[in-house]
């Protein structure tokens, strides 16, 4: 939540294989590319559960090594008989220096009732996530928040989680710190919505909820 009006720009990707795709074509190389596609046009074999992959080969002392390099430490109990991973988000703590952190629990329905919590004006904060992982590897796991005051979008954030395997105990991520505005236009009440999605774009969690920005600091 920067809270910033800056838009981001998108950038334009210059189309190179495009480009060499129609070189070949006048080339007269596009009967050598249909080949190569042919060539490379691999059938993937069947896909294991994370489990299973672990108790595969599990006597081979060099692959349970290289697997435990690759995957890290992996707690089985955690792991499930199904290829799709589980991410379950905990809760939200509001970092603030000089005050106590404000930790919010996650409602199973996703949507907290009433305000949720509010802020100070110029104060610094910081926005710490706890979640765990079961069944699987989760992949490129994130996080995107959208803020509007009086129905005009004021903010928009990604954030970068990361890969992580399933264990009993939750991961925590960080979010950088930030400022809250200031100034008689920035108080008041906002609505807000994040989204917890992977790079399957299965999301784990979409939240609704609402916060204020006051003058002075809240009292606990």
């Amino acid at each position: 939540m920067v809270f910033d009006e800056t838009m981001e720009a998108g950038a334009l990707e210059t189309k190179t294989s495009e480009s060499a795709n129609q070189v070949s074509i006048i080339d007269g190389s596009s009967h050598s590319a249909m080949e190569d596609d042919e060539e490379y046009n691999l059938e993937l074999g069947p896909q294991f559960t994370l489990k299973e992959h672990l108790e595969k080969d599990k006597d081979d002392e060099s692959l349970r090594r290289w697997k435990e390099q690759l995957l890290g430490t992996v707690d089985l109990d955690n792991v499930g008989e199904t290829l799709e991973p589980e991410v379950k988000i905990i809760s939200l703590s509001i970092i603030s220096p000089g005050r106590p952190d404000i930790v919010l629990p996650i409602p199973e329905d996703g949507k907290p009732k009433g305000l949720w919590f509010s802020l100070e004006e110029g104060s610094r904060y910081k926005l710490r996530f706890s979640f765990q992982v079961s069944n699987n590897i989760v992949s490129g796991l994130r996080y995107s928040n959208t803020v509007w005051k009086t129905g005009m979008k004021v903010d928009s954030t990604k954030e970068m989680f990361g890969t992580f395997s399933p264990q009993a105990e939750p991961y925590t991520h960080e979010i950088p710190e930030e400022t809250t505005p200031s100034g008689f236009f920035a108080r008041g009440s906002y609505a807000a919505r994040s989204k917890f999605v992977d790079d399957d774009n299965k999301c784990y969690l979409e939240i609704s909820y609402t916060f204020d920005i006051r003058k002075e600091r809240p009292t606990p």
